[in-house]
């Protein structure tokens, strides 16, 4: 997520791993909002400690936004192949959304997410191509057409203020089926 820090002190290894899990719990609750001094305070920690890790906010944006990012990777990647495509990609956007109802930092760059680690969006296509091939999506759904439908109900969902997993999953569930022939 960051540099490495294995050659520090072990308490300034402490600290900054102290910093990184605060920031990650304060940055999903509050969003890009959220300041340092929150960070610091849930940490434990002074804002001088976290500006030694993070020189500013942006880069503990970053370090937050890369650790979100890879969770989604990883859970695209996750995705199986085989069989029913479209119950596939359900479930794995219902996931992104469950995960999303309780984080809104990935909530708030999902739509801007450069999801190039790994194969993600090569793994987003071939699901989306094999459910094309079964007939259960228009023949023209595209892999962009799936990241406006999930980043607008994120968004739409983050700024309503709803928090409750079940409605992200259904309304991933509604936006994926907008793409059904």
């Amino acid at each position: 997520m960051t540099a490495d820090w294995s050659d520090r002190r072990a308490d300034a290894r402490r600290n900054h791993e102290r910093v990184v899990a605060a920031a990650l719990e304060v940055f999903a609750e509050r969003g890009l909002e959220a300041t340092v001094p929150e960070v610091a305070a849930r940490a434990g920690v002074g804002k001088a400690t976290v500006y030694r890790s993070f020189p500013a906010k942006d880069d503990l944006i970053a370090a937050v936004a890369r650790h979100e990012i890879t969770w989604l990777t990883r859970r695209i990647a996750a995705a199986p192949t085989d069989g029913d495509a479209f119950t596939t990609l359900q479930a794995l956007f219902g996931d992104i959304a469950e995960h999303v109802a309780g984080n809104r930092v990935l909530a708030e760059i999902l739509p801007t997410a450069p999801l190039r680690e790994g194969d993600a969006p090569d793994h987003v296509e071939h699901l989306l191509a094999t459910a094309r091939d079964q007939g259960t999506v228009r023949p023209d759904a595209t892999v962009q057409d799936i990241k406006v439908l999930i980043s607008g109900c994120s968004r739409a969902l983050t700024d309503l203020g709803v928090h409750d997993p079940a409605q992200w999953r259904r309304y991933a569930t509604l936006a994926l089926n907008a793409l059904r022939p």
